[in-house]
């Protein structure tokens, strides 16, 4: 057992026979509930003693993934109103090691995940000479819905406010807080990819990491008052903060389900706005796409997956019985011509079929071409592609969206990633891929020549015969977004 202080009071983490102390479930904030619901974040209480910090405290409140994603995303919940808090890896639980610090931020489209997920234990992390710091942040309704009279993007505040306290205290544990980088995927990225427009956060953090989500995700306000009408509708109350706060959670958190899969099924930007193709009701809201430009003084790591899209249509049963006239109304609404773009990327894959086509399209509309974009931005960022092609559902998985996630947090044996990547996934690729977010937290530089638009060099993770930086990855694909996306 070990026991390091923190502005609030004393910890108590434990030490692993591998060098590795954790410290789990340590209060940033003060519990966002009651007299402090939809506002922005509290500073947490300070306590006398030592507070016991060896199990994980509880996570926002979430209701769980629907079937079948429910059995492919590693997620966990724990009851409590004491959510706002963060668990600690470290390989030198003392003031002045100087460590460099990685602060993790999890995905589940702002409405699930937690950051006390097993898969994402951060010892191997530690193991490799970093501190790692994992954290829960508001969700849904309590996290991102639109309130008349409170701030927008209470999640996204949280997430100020777990830099904020790992900037104060983290050198307590080994860490040097201005070599922080701030990871995460999907919306954890999405997260980032507005954190670094935001003034609030400037300062925070010296790094990024952005694994599949950038920029482009977001709500304009309009669009975000008409998912607070829609879902005060369901819930037969007043779009008020007061009136969803009188909701008790087992009502409120399986209406906010309902609504994203209503938001699913019937796609309507009349009805949605950016919400009916981005697929999810809780976002980032801001007015317009903003992008941090050369003066953003953050090194950047930025990529996706080849086949990301793919998780949502394979294990659907969607891949191979999606018809043509769905593929033609959906490349459409991501602003293409169906007959100008579709025979590029038919060019590149003449057997496919039209959802094999959508995965290509939606890919890139989603991920690849935001990330593009982020990269173009930001002088000497560095782009990567994670190309390794899951074998599982017949290998029809592909190389999906959350699939690095294990190979990041080099936990292959984790059962939580068995039904995602299978029995024997490549410990040389885990090798490769930790290893460069390592290098890339320690050096700013992940191993690989930056991107830079006359080269483009992409690190390409898992291709066959090996990975490898790539010039410019299937160009022409690229360049039907221009002026699009």
């Amino acid at each position: 057992m070990t026991v390091c202080g923190t502005r609030q009071g004393a910890v108590l983490g434990r030490a692993s026979a591998d060098g590795v102390t954790s410290f789990l479930g340590i209060p940033y904030a003060a519990p966002p509930f009651g007299a402090r619901r939809f506002l922005e974040p509290s500073p947490p209480e300070p306590w006398t003693g030592v507070r016991d910090a060896t199990t994980h405290r509880a996570t926002a409140p979430h209701a769980p993934y629907a079937p079948p994603f429910d059995a492919l995303i590693p997620e966990n919940a724990i009851d409590g109103e004491d959510c706002l808090n963060l668990n600690i890896w470290t390989p030198a639980p003392e003031p002045g090691a100087g460590l460099p610090v990685m602060v993790w931020l999890h995905g589940g489209a702002f409405t699930n995940g937690s950051g006390s997920a097993p898969a994402y234990d951060g010892s191997a992390f530690a193991r490799d000479g970093v501190v790692c710091v994992t954290l829960n942040y508001r969700l849904g309704s309590d996290g991102f819905l639109h309130l008349p009279g409170r701030p927008d993007n209470r999640g996204l505040l949280d997430q100020i406010a777990a830099l904020r306290w790992v900037r104060d205290n983290i050198a307590s544990f080994g860490g040097d807080p201005d070599l922080a980088t701030v990871f995460g995927e999907s919306a954890g990225a999405m997260s980032i990819g507005t954190l670094l427009t935001m003034e609030e956060a400037r300062g925070l953090f010296r790094r990024a990491i952005l694994q599949s989500g950038a920029c482009h995700h977001f709500l304009r306000p309009a669009s975000a008052a008409r998912i607070t009408a829609r879902l005060a509708e369901k819930l037969g109350v007043e779009p008020t903060p007061e009136a969803f706060a009188d909701v008790p959670l087992p009502q409120l958190l399986p209406a906010q389900a309902e609504l994203r899969a209503e938001v699913n099924s019937r796609p309507d930007p009349a009805r949605w706005g950016e919400a009916a193709l981005n697929m999810m009701p809780f976002e980032p809201i801001r007015p317009a796409l903003a992008l941090p430009g050369p003066e953003c003084g953050i090194d950047l790591l930025i990529g996706s997956n080849r086949e990301e899209y793919r998780l949502f249509l394979v294990p659907t049963e969607r891949l191979h019985v999606l018809p043509e006239s769905t593929l033609h109304s959906l490349v459409t609404a991501y602003g293409l011509t169906p007959a100008e773009a579709l025979p590029v990327y038919r060019a590149g894959r003449p057997a496919a079929t039209a959802g094999e086509l959508l995965d290509a399209v939606a890919t890139d509309w989603f991920y690849r071409i935001p990330a593009i974009r982020l990269a173009e931005s930001v002088p000497g960022s560095h782009l990567y592609e994670f190309a390794w092609r899951s074998p599982q559902f017949d290998g029809n998985l592909g190389a999906c969206h959350a699939l690095e996630l294990p190979f990041v947090f080099d936990r292959l044996d984790d059962p939580s990633y068995a039904a995602m990547i299978g029995q024997h996934p490549p410990q040389a690729l885990a090798d490769a891929v930790h290893g460069a977010w390592v290098s890339f937290a320690k050096t700013g530089s992940p191993g690989w020549q930056a991107y830079e638009k006359t080269t483009r060099t992409t690190m390409t993770f898992g291709a066959t015969p090996a990975s490898a930086p790539v010039s410019d990855p299937r160009a022409e694909e690229r360049m039907v977004w221009e002026g699009v996306r």
